[in-house]
């Protein structure tokens, strides 16, 4: 089973993952590949798989990749070698993912795998505050590039099996936590 969590950059989709993989032994994540520059909170092959723009472009080229997206101006996709692994070891794999990834991911595994997918909401207001805090300071030009793309993530919503208003994160995990359960 994959479970996608998607939602506006600073949703909570990232810590979210990481607290229910530390609270279920048999949830495991599929870190995307990425072509940004690690930040000093990256864990290589944990938070992210790092590569340069021209060998995630040779990924693209030998169909490497189930989907990819050129997102913030850099690319981001999932492995089709890693996630075929990940699959065979049966655990849920929670994936967090943006909403182009959703779609793709949903298109070409559809029939596949059982797939969860999750959309994180949060308030605009509530947004901003969380990007203005994050522990990586987030340059002015990436905050205001990720509030611009606010409107067109949330037009994507009617994707998602369930939408979770993330205004309590032990609530949100919870919750999902119930989901998967009962799937």
């Amino acid at each position: 089973m994959i479970v996608i969590l998607s939602g506006v950059a600073g949703a909570g989709k990232d810590t979210i993952k990481n607290k229910l993989i530390e609270r279920n032994s048999n949830f495991t994540t599929l870190p995307s590949f990425t072509s940004r520059s690690p930040r000093a909170t990256d864990i290589p092959n944990v938070t992210y798989n790092f590569v340069s723009k021209e060998e995630f472009e040779r990924m693209i080229k030998d169909n490497e990749l189930y989907e990819y997206s050129l997102h913030h101006n850099n690319y981001y996709g999932t492995s089709k070698k890693l996630l075929q692994e990940k699959i065979k070891e049966g655990k849920v794999i929670i994936k967090d993912i943006d909403v182009n990834g959703t779609e793709s991911l949903l298109e070409v595994l559809k029939d596949d795998v059982k797939i969860i997918t999750i959309f994180l909401k949060v308030s605009k207001e509530v947004l901003l505050n969380r990007l203005n805090n994050r522990e990586d300071h987030l340059p002015e030009e990436e905050i205001k590039m990720r509030l611009n793309r606010f409107e067109y993530e949330e037009s994507k919503i009617g994707l998602y099996d369930y939408v979770i208003e993330n205004d309590n994160l032990e609530e949100t995990i919870l919750r999902i936590e119930e989901i998967i359960k009962n799937s």
